[in-house]
């Protein structure tokens, strides 16, 4: 029987989802897995996520889709954001057709789920059509008792304290 893998989910108000995940892909590389990883809601020419660079320099396969969020960019297209997050859901769907990798994250994509970008059902769907020994990493804040509930492991990333709290920007290489 084929190792099945696992569901995992890093969620919470806390700093280091997106960090956690980027570590498991460094973990998985590290033991010549092959790794994709996809995020939501960031711009990496815009912003400059060191995640992505470093990742594809590990040989990770690296993918963003709607790359903006209301939140980040006040005049944002939403309808297109909306657009770009099914286009996302259905590349998602494609790599699970080809089963070429031993690990796949998707960033941010409960906030896609969160922000009406994107139904619980969907993913919930997308977690029955996942390949059996892929593992599946899905970040982002506010995930539902749902998409809990249909995990194998779940980290909540709770916030104590945070510089941002006190008007501190955000640090190049620390925060992204």
């Amino acid at each position: 029987m084929a190792k099945k893998g696992f569901v995992h989910i890093y969620t919470g108000d806390g700093k280091g989802k997106t960090t956690a995940a980027v570590g498991l892909a460094c973990r998985a590389r590290g033991h010549n897995l092959a790794v994709c990883y996809i995020s939501f809601h960031k711009d990496p020419q815009k912003w400059g996520y060191g995640e992505h660079f470093a990742l594809e320099k590990l040989g990770v396969d690296v993918f963003a889709f709607a790359k903006e969020h209301p939140y980040f960019s006040k005049n944002a297209d939403v309808e297109g954001i909306r657009k770009e997050c099914r286009k996302g859901l259905n590349f998602i769907k494609d790599i699970f057709q080809q089963n070429k990798y031993d690990l796949v994250i998707l960033d941010e994509i409960v906030i896609s789920v969160r922000d009406g970008f994107l139904e619980e059902r969907q993913i919930l769907e997308l977690i029955k059509q996942k390949p059996q020994g892929l593992e599946l990493v899905l970040t982002g804040r506010g995930a539902g008792d749902v998409l809990i509930k249909n995990a194998d492991l779940v980290s909540f990333v709770r916030k104590i304290k945070h510089p941002f709290d006190e008007g501190k920007s955000p640090g190049r290489g620390i925060d992204f």
